[in-house]
């Protein structure tokens, strides 16, 4: 008869157990013991609060206790998280179960000094708690220690991995762990990944064991949760009511943006009168929506003679600001909201929340659920979310977008998908050509010289960047080693050394972080700088935008100068109400149309959204978009394809090659002087083409350098990253047949 899971844990760990007054274990722990027990790659993957923590530490710790616990040679396990705070919290949530284990742990980290960190290397043991970061300066700097150091270790523990699933981030720690099993001279070292969020447990698999996920053991835990009480709350506000930033005057020195929008005033009454005197998180959006939402509600508080309730969170804080928010929301009993962008929603332990509510319909229905789970901790109390949509007024000749509501369309869907059981799956692998410079930079330090072939398959053969060929691998060292870059040379024994550039950049402070600050085009129009627009889409010339306040068409594009010139036009689609439009799946898209195509009124909205929801669902009749893709605007038309981002704007790439004056924005594309029916026919033609060459589309683009080592790759790998990573010409003939074949859904 099999051993209960409880049973089969170490006589320390079950001692600690009960010194907690548990009743019993959480299901996601009674099933990941036996599973991590018996050794390989393990998913876990549960609502927040549910216990993942534990259900990996408890039988990680019964295998390090069962084979010498402190007396081993090297650390018996990592535990890798995105930030540091997270990591001084699981060090507290820890602390007491591996001292009941006589087992030392370990915080490594930036803000750890190096004295403490000096007395860690020279006996390696225990459990380390590590960022990617600290991990990656700790191969580069103390390569010839890496065997000492990790040969015994049991397992690796990566939390939060949705954050870092198809990012840069995410492929630099893949590197990292593959260098340590070839470091360690380990075939293998068991991977164990935690996650609240993942929307398909496949995927995430592969992303813990590149190209080995179908050996990765998938733990759900069923563990249902108190409940949701959910509403969202919608506001006609009218355009006049939010400032936007207008037209500059002057000369390009005293160009300034505007102030963020204004908060609308029946928005920030309702927010502060559910709000006030709890607990909660008030997701905001942009770090300057941030501050503008913190800074209303601060002096609405001064204005009723109350203390103030209400802080702003967000990455550009200093560290002891946002470290004194989260002991206030965990330790103290004053209520606190805590206004913030999206720090706040990964694993940091700020104890249970009396609501979540956002502004807007957020980024993804992954962050959505993740948002969810810092609610409803408490026993018998349901997790609280308020979804606050704000939504322009429309009138006679009002543009289509704005009388569809999409925001407050997508906050629906969203809610939808959440009910469904379904998220954002990971992304699929690109190139990530940037991080691998990185990496082989890395490997290079590391190792002292190493030969090309051997790196190829440490870092592509073997390591997670497998769809790197040969060829593209060759490209890449050609281009680090050229004169103009200088990161790398080959010794004449054909190993490949750091260069002069290379070594100056591997000794800086900052290179052990892959992630880069969002790249600034300045927006420039006869000769006077507008201002700036971070570059997180891809665009050409032809299409159109709208910025500082007016309508434009672009002109030209320079890369190396960062620069768009434009010129007047009367078309162009508006830019979000709530700034959160972002890029979404195809099967959010899908799932607005459904919802507005409906005539089902969802019970969690208020008298308001439901009026909005019936507003968009007029006009949804009005344009007839249940027949129809095209809609004839003014002298041009929109398009509804109802794709997700990477197809819309690759879409409307497809339509600038062919001619047209093209933009997209939320969720549709507006074309520019051309009527319905010469769209339709470009979409008849588009539909029974062929994909055009990609050449034909990659050429013409903006390649804006996003990832930190862009600017070293030649024109040639840039529209290779560009066509695999930012675009999907193979759906150009599917999208365009979509777009003439909607009928009633």
């Amino acid at each position: 008869m099999d051993m209960a899971p409880l049973d089969r844990l170490a006589e320390p760990v079950r001692r600690w157990i009960w010194q907690q007054n548990w009743t019993r274990l959480r299901d996601v722990q009674e099933k990941a013991i036996p599973a991590i027990l018996a050794g390989g790659d393990v998913v876990i993957s549960a609502r927040t609060a549910a216990g993942k923590t534990e259900a990996a530490f408890l039988p990680l710790l019964t295998r390090i206790v069962a084979t010498g616990g402190p007396d081993m040679q090297g650390f018996a396990a990592l535990y890798v998280a995105p930030l540091k705070a997270l990591i001084n919290d699981q060090y507290r949530r820890l602390e007491s179960l591996c001292e009941a284990c006589a087992v030392p742990l370990h915080r490594w980290h930036g803000d750890v000094s190096a004295e403490v960190k000096k007395r860690v290397r020279d006996r390696p043991t225990g459990i380390v708690l590590i960022t990617p970061e600290s991990l990656e300066a700790t191969l580069v700097r103390r390569g010839r220690d890496a065997p000492r150091f990790f040969r015994d270790l049991e397992a690796i523990v990566i939390d939060e991995l949705h954050a870092f699933i198809g990012s840069e981030r995410g492929m630099q720690l893949q590197s990292i762990l593959t260098r340590i099993e070839v470091a360690a001279g380990r075939e293998r070292i068991d991977r164990i990944g935690l996650s609240a969020t993942l929307g398909d447990m496949g995927l995430a698999a592969d992303a813990l064991r590149p190209r080995g996920g179908d050996r990765v053991t998938l733990i759900h835990g069923d563990d249902p949760g108190n409940g949701l009480r959910l509403q969202v709350r919608g506001y006609e506000v009218a355009k006049t009511d939010v400032r936007t930033t207008t037209a500059l005057e002057g000369d390009a020195e005293d160009a300034r943006p505007e102030a963020p929008p204004l908060v609308p005033p029946r928005l920030a009454g309702d927010l502060f009168r559910l709000l006030r005197g709890k607990t909660n998180l008030l997701f905001a959006g942009s770090r300057d929506r941030v501050e503008i939402y913190a800074d209303t509600l601060r002096a609405m508080c001064e204005e009723n003679a109350l203390p103030n309730e209400f802080f702003p969170h967000h990455g550009n804080l200093a560290k002891a600001a946002r470290e004194d928010l989260e002991i206030r929301l965990r330790d103290d009993p004053r209520p606190t909201t805590a206004v913030a962008t999206t720090t706040l929603e990964l694993g940091i332990d700020i104890g249970d929340v009396d609501s979540v509510a956002q502004i807007g319909p957020g980024v993804s229905v992954a962050s959505l659920r993740q948002r969810l789970g810092r609610s409803g901790r408490r026993a018998s109390r349901p997790a609280v979310l308020r979804i606050f949509s704000p939504e322009f007024a429309v009138g006679p000749g009002a543009n289509a977008i704005d009388r569809l509501h999409l925001d407050l369309v997508q906050a629906i869907a969203m809610i939808v998908c959440l009910e469904e059981g379904w998220c954002e799956p990971p992304n699929p692998t690109g190139l990530h050509l940037s991080t691998l410079i990185h990496q082989i930079l890395a490997t290079v330090c590391q190792t002292g010289g190493i030969r090309p072939a051997t790196t190829w398959k440490l870092l592509c053969d073997r390591g997670p960047f497998w769809t790197v060929s040969k060829p593209v691998f060759a490209d890449l060292l050609r281009a680090m080693a050229r004169p103009q870059a200088r990161l790398i040379e080959q010794s004449p024994d054909g190993l490949l050394m750091i260069g002069e550039q290379g070594e100056a950049i591997a000794e800086a402070h900052d290179f052990y972080a892959v992630f880069a600050t969002p790249v600034e085009y300045r927006i420039v129009h006869a000769g006077r700088t507008l201002g700036t627009k971070p570059m997180n889409v891809t665009v050409a010339p032809g299409q159109t935008m709208i910025f500082s306040g007016r309508r434009w068409r672009i002109v030209t594009i320079d890369d190396e100068a960062r620069v768009i010139t434009v010129e007047p036009t009367r078309r162009a689609l508006p830019p979000s109400f709530s700034g959160d439009w972002g890029g979404v799946h195809d099967r959010l898209v899908a799932t607005m149309r459904a919802v507005l195509a409906s005539t089902e009124i969802p019970a969690y909205l208020d008298a308001e959204a439901a009026r909005l929801l019936a507003e968009a669902r007029s006009a949804w009749v009005d344009l007839r978009l249940a027949e129809t893709s095209i809609v004839a605007d003014g002298s041009g038309v929109l398009l509804f394809p109802w794709v997700g981002t990477r197809k819309l704007e690759t879409f409307a790439l497809a339509l600038t090659a062919r001619g047209f004056l093209a933009g997209t924005g939320r969720h549709a594309i507006a074309v520019d002087n051309c009527s319905a029916e010469g769209v339709r026919a470009a979409l008849d033609v588009l539909s029974r083409e062929p994909p055009p060459p990609p050449r034909a589309i990659v050429e013409h683009v903006s390649k804006p350098e996003r990832a930190k080592f862009d600017h070293f790759l030649t024109e040639d790998l840039m529209n290779l990253v560009v066509l695999t990573e930012r675009l999907d010409i193979e759906s150009i003939p599917v999208t365009a047949a979509r777009s003439l074949a909607f009928r009633e859904v």
